[in-house]
Parts: C-alpha cells; structure tokens; sequence
C-alpha cells in the first residue's frame, strides 16, 4: 500500500494504516492454513449469461481507491 501513497503527515500515515488495518481484518475473506479456504460448501458456479448480466455488484473504493470493497447490491 505505502508504495502507491504519497503520505503527507503523520496523521495522514496513521490513518492509512488503520484503515488498512481494518480492511484485511475484517472485510476479505480469511484463510486457513496453508492458504486452504474453510471448510464451506462453494456456491455453484453461474453459466447463464442472463444470471450474470443481472447480478448487482456494488464497489466501495477505500483509501482513495487503493483498497476496493465488493458487495451484491439489496
């Protein structure tokens, strides 16, 4: 992240670190051991380009744009 940031302060430095902090803590999926993903049952896969085109995905930029949050729109 710092390699793509021009921090102005120190302020500005701790800000970004905690809402980066923040982003791999609690926003992206967790991995197990081993990079394994849990133990969950994978939702089939979508092949029908009608399903496709009508999925909502929303993006959410953090820290200017850096970072992306994705989520299925309500």
């Amino acid at each position: 992240m710092l390699d793509r940031t021009l921090i102005w302060n120190q302020r500005h430095l701790l800000h970004a670190l905690r809402e980066y902090e923040r982003f791999y803590n609690s926003h992206r999926p967790h991995q197990g051991i081993t990079n394994a993903r849990p133990l969950q049952p994978l939702p089939e896969p979508i092949i029908d380009p009608a399903q496709i085109s009508r999925l909502d995905i929303r993006r959410r930029p953090r820290l200017g744009g850096i970072l992306s949050e994705y989520h299925h729109a309500a």
